[in-house]
Parts: structure tokens; sequence; C-alpha cells
């Protein structure tokens, strides 16, 4: 069924297809209204990028589960050393697990979207937005509605967010890191609660990166 809905949803949109080359170039382009756009196709085999922030992200929550875990069986425990380690196992294994599960994963959307992820960015005096260009954004929104059937409280919570969320954007104001990644063609925009990510092409990633360091006042640089 997930299958049949995968590959009706890929022809729908074949249909519907539209050229954007109009929206944007590859390279930053300052439009009329004093914002610059681009769009970049990011190789996702190629650039491990996006694969590496999503282990970031997992290893931060399972992390987090790990230490209260630890200080639970810690509390009670009377082996603490022994039950510690048995814990500190047992994830360690279920982590192993996952990333396999990840990659596996990864490799499978990579191919459902052709194995580039297509990406428009807007940045000007205020913000930067992270914009999935709309023949990106119906695929993804099939994978998120997938993972909703999934059937789990965090299979349902995550089909949720890829479902619906489409754009990130970033104000300045609260950047509080900017790091530089130049083989990857990505500069890490950080804020306190969220993580985007700004690919650029070689001859224009200067550019961008001082743009951002000069209107990130409270961002600390690399």
């Amino acid at each position: 069924m997930g299958l049949f809905l995968l590959t009706a949803m890929a022809k729908q949109q074949k249909k519907t297809k539209q050229n954007y080359s109009d929206i944007s170039s590859t390279r930053p382009v300052l439009c009329p209204d004093g914002k610059y756009r681009w769009v970049y196709d990011v190789p996702m085999l190629k650039n491990p990028s996006i694969l590496l922030e999503v282990f970031w992200v997992l290893g931060i929550s399972f992390g987090a589960v790990w230490l209260f875990v630890l200080l639970m069986v810690g509390c009670e425990s009377r082996h603490l050393l022994a039950d510690l380690w048995d814990v500190t196992r047992g994830f360690l294994v279920l982590m192993a697990v996952f990333l396999v599960l990840g990659c596996v994963a990864y490799f499978f959307v990579s191919w459902y979207y052709g194995w580039k992820y297509s990406i428009l960015f807007i940045m000007d005096e205020q913000e930067v937005v992270h914009k999935q260009l709309p023949s990106t954004v119906s695929k993804a929104r099939a994978i998120g509605k997938l993972t909703a059937m999934g059937g789990t409280p965090s299979m349902v919570g995550m089909g949720i967010l890829i479902a619906n969320r489409t754009s990130l954007s970033c104000s300045y104001s609260s950047v509080r890191r900017i790091i530089a990644c130049r083989r990857q063609h990505l500069i890490k925009v950080r804020e306190r609660f969220s993580r985007n990510m700004v690919f650029v092409g070689d001859e224009d990633f200067d550019f961008v990166y001082d743009f951002l360091c000069q209107h990130c006042p409270q961002a600390r640089i690399g």
C-alpha cells in the first residue's frame, strides 16, 4: 500500500511539474525586492552533510535518554557499575542498529529524490530562508505521511513534522554560531534551538559567508 502511494504521487508530480528556472539562479541574484535568491542541488550521496545532521540529532536524542536512564538506575541500583554498564551496552547496541537503519533509509530517500535535494535559498537583511522546491516538497510530504502510518507515537510525530515542514527561516538576531564547511559547500547557521544549513557554490561561498557574518551580531564565527 505504501509503495503504491509513493508511485502514484511520483507520477502525479511528473504531470504537474513546473519549470522553476525563472524563480532563481544557481548563483545568488539580487532581486527587485532586495532579497538574494539562489537554488542549490545537494548531491545526497556525494555530500553527506544532511545525513550527518540527522545522525547528530539522533545522537543528541539517544544521549538525553541514556543520561535519564542512568540517573534512574543510579538511584535504585545496588551494583552501580555493573548496572550502568549493562544500560550503556544496551544503548550502544540500539544506537548501532539505528545507525544502520538510518543509512538504509537515507539511501532510499536519496533514490526517491533522484539522488539530489533541491533547495531555494532566500537571503535579505533580516533572515535567511531554506525552502524546499515544490518538486521536493511533494515527495517529502508523501514520505512523511507514510512514516506517520508507522503506528508508534514517535513515528507519527516524525511523519507529521516531515509532511508539514517545508521551509526553515533563521533570523540573524537569534543566530549564535556560524560555521563554514567549504568542502561540503555548506554554511551552518546555528540558533539556540534550531540548526539551519545554507548551501552555496564555490564561486559565491565567500560572499554569502561574509554577508551572514556581518549581519549576525551575536554569532560566534567558526
